[in-house]
């Protein structure tokens, strides 16, 4: 399948392109009397991703038996109806009349009953695909939702990530809507090999995994990937999913990645709305932790965020945020908690030692939020009062070492001499 796209690096896609390019893809295919499933992103991710489902809609809607949406939540809080409607730009009438015959499915990733393995990557293959740093087998298992229907389609953006390298495409699968198991290996591998070396880079071996799970999926799929700024649509790649999503990779590559010459000992990132928890808006941390400075301070100023995380704020209070070698040194201790967990614990924290019982960050990241000082120090993180921050004084200063990043976290920073932070081996 050859891959239909439409961009420019120039100036924001407009919707006459966009809507070109699928009702080109809907020419070459017919859904007519079919079930077809969409999976989109939850609200973490910007982007107009209900102006394209209402594009695709056009097409399929009076054709296909049934057009549902399924969203990608990997263990994200379930949406609402009203927030899946905020997700897809569906007014309360546009719910109740044009669209009321979509379905709306949260991945119910807590429920065993969701899920259907279809294989089992080997010892051997991690080995490979992991450059030696894992031997173990790893179950691959799916929201068996899939299954009910002819076709589904794979709709969201795609930005660098810290986890695999550019997020979207298969992504939106594993951990989108996978099992426990791959959710939770694929995360530590990330960690082990750390954020700097992973986030922003496309065949990493994190996206080598999600593929090997993705070839064991029989049902047909399409992937329709954007590269959005913020709201700004700045292309659209449809087709066989590998194909799609590495051509918006190259694009994302020219969109999402900032360049400074210098490193900064202090940064402040102010998080979006859209992130909820430290969870999602530790991606303030993973986007900045390149140009932060050794001994730096990021601050990841977010008034709104009241808690660590709503689904795994249990296990965070038990562990709190540390540094990889934290974890991996003694393994042992920390048998049973999810390595998920792990994995963003040391992304937050960022990359450092962990020599003869001291653990010692490379830079320091302060939470500006409505979370306690108290909460905050037991989870190993510090604590700045975010009414004491002036947003002002953070502008125009990074001939200073003062860089300022509104709308944090979509956005990677890098150093344009290529240089990263030096990363301790394990």
């Amino acid at each position: 399948m050859s891959v239909i796209e439409r961009q420019n690096r120039n100036e924001c896609v407009k919707n006459e392109q966009s809507k070109e390019a699928i009702a080109e893809f809907f020419l070459r295919h017919n859904y007519t009397g079919k079930r077809i499933l969409i999976i989109i992103p939850d609200n973490t991710r910007s982007g107009p991703i209900g102006d394209v489902f209402k594009m695709i809609y056009e097409f399929l809607g009076p054709k296909a038996k049934a057009v549902d949406c399924l969203v990608a939540l990997g263990t994200h809080q379930p949406l609402s109806e009203e927030q899946f409607c905020a997700r897809l730009s569906m007014s309360p009438d546009e719910r109740k009349g044009k669209y009321a015959s979509v379905r709306f499915f949260n991945h119910e990733w807590d429920k065993p009953e969701t899920y259907k393995s279809i294989g089992t990557i080997t010892a051997n293959e991690i080995e490979q695909i992991s450059d030696g740093l894992f031997r173990e087998e790893v179950d691959i298992a799916i929201n068996k939702l899939i299954f009910e229907y002819d076709e589904f389609f794979i709709l969201g953006p795609v930005f660098p990530h810290e986890v695999v390298g550019f997020s979207g495409g298969h992504k939106y699968i594993f951990p989108g809507i996978a099992g426990d198991e791959i959710i939770h290996f694929f995360h530590w591998l990330g960690a082990v090999i750390t954020n700097p070396l992973v986030n922003g880079n496309k065949w990493t071996p994190t996206r080598k995994v999600v593929e090997k799970a993705a070839s064991f999926i029989k049902v047909p799929h399409t992937l329709f990937a954007i590269v959005a700024l913020e709201n700004e649509l700045k292309g659209i790649f449809i087709g066989d999913t590998v194909e799609a999503w590495e051509k918006a990779a190259d694009l994302s590559d020219q969109v999402h990645i900032t360049y400074k010459d210098r490193t900064y000992h202090t940064i402040l990132g102010l998080a979006p709305d859209m992130y909820d928890d430290i969870w999602t808006a530790g991606k303030v941390m993973y986007k900045l932790e390149p140009v932060l400075a050794d001994s730096g301070t990021l601050i990841i100023y977010a008034p709104h965020i009241t808690e660590v995380s709503y689904t795994h704020g249990k296990w965070l209070d038990q562990i709190g945020y540390h540094t990889r070698d934290y974890f991996l040194k003694r393994m042992d201790q920390f048998a049973g908690v999810p390595r998920g967990v792990m994995a963003h614990s040391t992304h937050v924290k960022g990359i450092g030692t962990f020599i003869d019982g001291v653990e010692k960050p490379r830079a320091n990241v302060v939470l500006a939020t409505a979370i306690s000082p108290e909460r905050c120090k037991k989870v190993n993180l510090d604590y700045m009062n975010p009414d004491d921050i002036t947003i002002a004084d953070y502008e125009n200063r990074e001939d200073e070492g003062i860089l300022l990043v509104h709308h944090a976290g979509e956005i990677l920073h890098r150093l344009s001499s290529g240089f990263i932070p030096t990363i301790p081996k394990s």
